[in-house]
């Protein structure tokens, strides 16, 4: 991982989802690029162990980004530690199960929704006032290339995914008068723990649909991720950003 050491120093970064997968990869990164970061993750332990890892920079809030209380709660225990809000990447999510429509489970319909699209919208709306505070702010919520291309047999995830595009754009809309950017990136798979919410014949429709012939790995992903989250992104807002290995078309 090539670093740029001094680039978030002095910046106060949220990451959900952010004790594994891509979340922790980018928190490394924001770290080591000189950030502090608060992780949001529903994983206690997990919580407990990347930041004991991490060190002093990193601060850890259990929560459900699912409930509006409990993230509007992190905002504030966040800030409070670090100071300020600054970035914002909104990564939690699930896959939920691989199914056709008509057999899916409307439970199973509604969590993936709660957690992904509910989620994304609960994060930015706890966060967004206190980038206000400061006329500064970088939002990046994690869509996917299922939100644009719709993948079969998972439903839920790709209409969560596009709800997430046209969140991003609603919002960076709302607020590009003022020093907040709000950007999406939409990967296509890649190495992370959400490969093992899948199963085997869907993870081999989404790889034979990648022209590079591979997953993308992590770094790959959090270095798009924080080039978003950056002082570089000025003019993009309501964007979305492809991370696909060629898959997209669009």
């Amino acid at each position: 991982m090539r670093v740029q050491p001094q680039r978030f120093a002095g910046r106060a970064a949220v990451v959900t989802g952010g004790a594994s997968g891509i979340g922790l990869n980018t928190a490394e990164r924001l770290l080591a690029e000189g950030g502090a970061v608060s992780l949001w993750d529903i994983d206690p332990k997990a919580v407990a162990d990347a930041c004991a890892r991490l060190g002093s920079r990193c601060h850890g809030v259990v929560v459900d980004v699912a409930d509006w209380q409990q993230a509007a709660d992190a905002a504030a225990n966040s800030a409070a530690a670090m100071g300020r809000i600054d970035i914002a990447i909104a990564g939690a999510g699930i896959s939920g199960p691989n199914a056709l429509l008509e057999e899916y489970p409307p439970a199973e319909w509604r969590r993936v929704i709660d957690v992904n699209l509910h989620g994304s919208f609960h994060t930015c709306r706890a966060v967004v006032p206190y980038m206000r505070r400061n006329d500064y702010g970088r939002i990046v919520t994690i869509a996917s290339i299922a939100g644009k291309e719709g993948n079969p047999n998972a439903s839920a995830y790709s209409a969560s995914k596009a709800g997430i595009i046209a969140l991003t754009k609603s919002l960076g809309k709302e607020l590009a008068a003022t020093g907040i950017r709000v950007n999406s990136i939409a990967p296509a798979v890649f190495k992370s723990p959400l490969l093992a919410q899948m199963t085997q014949q869907h993870i081999d429709y989404m790889l034979s649909k990648i022209p590079m012939g591979r997953f993308g790995e992590p770094e790959e992903i959090s270095s798009m991720i924080c080039w978003l989250a950056s002082d570089e992104m000025t003019f993009s807002t309501g964007a979305v950003f492809d991370a696909s290995g060629g898959r997209a078309t669009y």
